[in-house]
């Protein structure tokens, strides 16, 4: 079972925001060029989106439903990789301190992955996780950084204070 975790520099409800985003989902995840919803309202539980992923010369169009949601702490994913089978994954969001701390599990559920699952596809996985935690932390981190810089501004600039200026 893969399991991985990343400190992001913001706080759990910019990471839950991005998660919530189905749109933003080829942005974070490692593979998909693409996404559109298919059904639900994502991140509700049922809700779907389909998306394509290359792998190698071959491009797959894959499917990744919502199982479960716990608003803004926990999103359980089965992503649909053709060929490939079906994957559990689990992201688990813990407020730490003014940062949030993510969690992802992952395994594979049904297919040739699940027939495949060894040391070698573990560390795969993990790879993985760790290029799609970095993407996730790069999102985050920017969106976070871009609400602090507007409020401050905004705030300067009701004030009429000046601060701010070198």
């Amino acid at each position: 079972m893969a399991i991985r975790h990343r400190l992001i520099k913001a706080p759990s409800t910019t990471v839950w925001a991005v998660l919530a985003d189905g749109n933003k989902y080829p942005r974070w995840v490692v593979g998909p060029s693409d996404a559109e919803p298919v059904r639900g309202q994502w991140p509700h539980t049922g809700a779907a989106i389909r998306y394509e992923a290359s792998l190698g010369p071959l491009r797959l169009s894959n499917e990744t439903v919502v199982r479960r949601c716990k608003e803004g702490s926990e999103l359980e994913l089965e992503a649909y990789a053709g060929p490939l089978g079906t994957a559990r994954i689990d992201i688990e969001l813990r407020q730490w301190g003014e940062h949030c701390l993510v969690l992802v599990d992952e395994h594979p559920l049904q297919g040739t992955g699940g027939l495949m699952h060894n040391a070698g596809f573990e560390i795969v996985i993990q790879l993985r996780h760790r290029a799609m935690l970095r993407r996730l932390a790069r999102l985050c981190e920017e969106e976070a950084g871009d609400g602090a810089s507007r409020t401050v501004t905004s705030g300067d600039a009701r004030a009429g204070t000046g601060a701010g200026r070198a």
